[in-house]
């Protein structure tokens, strides 16, 4: 996605989903300038930490399938 590399990208609900690691506790300016960036271009982004996928994986999905029921139906 332009100068970043996203870690999930669903075009058609223009949803990214970003999972973090610990490396991004102390880069949280730029991590909010990518958001802004990602967001001026039309897509949703949804952070997690690591451990929430790998611990909490069921309320991670709940998350975004939310996003995903928010976001309607995919154009055709």
């Amino acid at each position: 996605m332009g100068p970043y590399v996203v870690d999930f990208l669903c075009p058609a609900f223009r949803l990214i989903i970003e999972v973090d690691g610990s490396q991004h506790a102390s880069a949280a300016a730029v991590d909010s300038a990518r958001t802004k960036w990602l967001e001026a271009r039309g897509y949703r982004v949804i952070r997690f930490w690591n451990n929430e996928v790998t611990s909490h994986l069921s309320a991670a999905l709940e998350v975004i399938m939310r996003a995903l029921d928010e976001a309607g139906s995919p154009p055709p």
